[in-house]
């Protein structure tokens, strides 16, 4: 008979084991401004990382070593410096800054996270009040628009990026983000595209974050800020000929899922495209990790949803009347995919 325990390791389950040691380190040199502090080439010694950090000794050596083996330092004749990783999206106030959604996790989802058990046990969220049935998460409270849509923003914004050299805008005119948080990917893609304007359709109290971030790109005369409820509003806005779902389709379920894109199909111009971006399962819904490990992150998180394939999104779209669906890929915190649908002429 086989010994099945000499041909396994133990590693991986280590390695699952002591996950969250790794994020709370990275979060934790987040909050202290590592790499901020570290920035633009500056290199530092262990002593001086320590006083400039405002830690002692002991903790700044054990921390340095940890930040190396993550890849978020490197450290070259005695000296640390940022990594390149670190230096592009971990330094405040770079475009694709993605300190603020660590601590958004760090602060936010990590305590729902250890009543994991207690959400599958119940299939209820730990961030809806039970007296009042709301979400938490996204209430219009100070947390969330002081913190949860600057951290949004700039995930969106780098998702934009990928999403644009994947799918040609150039084809559209008008682009409607539904759902589109701060309007991170219109910001994005009307920046890049020559011709493309766009609205973003949020819920009122979050165009006030919209608004103010297309002044800031300069963008007032490109970009409008669109209230409205996607979940209650019967229809859509129409005069777009392409409709952005981004990372909106996995917080509700098929019935509610169905209903919105029936609604885009109503609205969308003739020949106008609808773009589902998301991470996506398989076909199978064995993978990959990222996607089916968010999908419990909706589970704790919402009061309904989950992640869903790419196979499921293609048979909403085609009983919706969409046609010529297709699935590109991309390379972002927040999608890996967009499963395409077109209306007919």
């Amino acid at each position: 008979m086989t010994d099945n325990a000499n041909e396994v390791s133990q590693q991986p389950l280590l390695d699952l084991t002591t996950g969250f040691m790794r994020f709370k380190t990275f979060a934790a040199a987040v909050e202290l401004d590592v790499f901020t502090r570290l920035s633009g080439g500056r290199e530092v010694t262990a002593e001086e990382f320590a006083a400039e950090i405002g830690l002692q000794q002991r903790p700044a050596d054990i921390l340095l070593p940890a930040l190396v083996s993550l890849d978020l330092l490197d450290k070259r004749d005695g000296r640390y410096r940022n990594s390149a990783m670190a230096e592009e999206f971990l330094v405040r106030g770079k475009p694709y800054f993605f300190g603020g959604f660590v601590q958004f996790y760090d602060r936010g989802l990590y305590p729902g996270w250890e009543q994991l058990v207690n959400s599958l046990r119940t299939n209820r969220s730990m961030f809806v009040d039970p007296e009042q049935q709301q979400d938490t998460v996204f209430a219009p409270n100070d947390f969330m628009m002081n913190f949860f849509w600057e951290a949004m923003h700039a995930l969106a914004g780098y998702t934009g990026k990928e999403l644009g050299a994947a799918y040609d805008f150039s084809r559209h005119q008008r682009l409607l983000d539904v759902g589109g948080g701060s309007g991170g990917i219109p910001i994005e893609l009307c920046s890049r595209v020559p011709g493309l304007s766009a609205g973003v359709y949020e819920l009122p109290h979050v165009c006030t974050v919209v608004e103010r971030k297309i002044a800031e790109a300069g963008l007032d005369d490109v970009i409008d800020a669109v209230p409205g409820d996607f979940t209650t509003d019967e229809t859509l806005p129409g005069g777009y000929d392409a409709m952005l779902l981004s990372q909106v389709m996995h917080c509700g379920d098929e019935k509610s899922n169905r209903e919105l894109l029936d609604k885009c199909f109503a609205a969308l111009e003739p020949g106008g495209s609808v773009l589902i971006c998301e991470l996506l399962l398989d076909p199978d819904r064995t993978g990959p990790a990222n996607a089916a490990v968010m999908g419990l992150n909706m589970l704790v998180s919402h009061p309904g949803g989950q992640n869903y394939s790419e196979a499921e999104y293609q048979d909403w779209l085609a009983d919706a009347g969409f046609v010529d669906l297709e699935v590109i890929r991309i390379n972002a915190a927040g999608a890996d995919g967009a499963v395409i649908g077109r209306k007919p002429e």
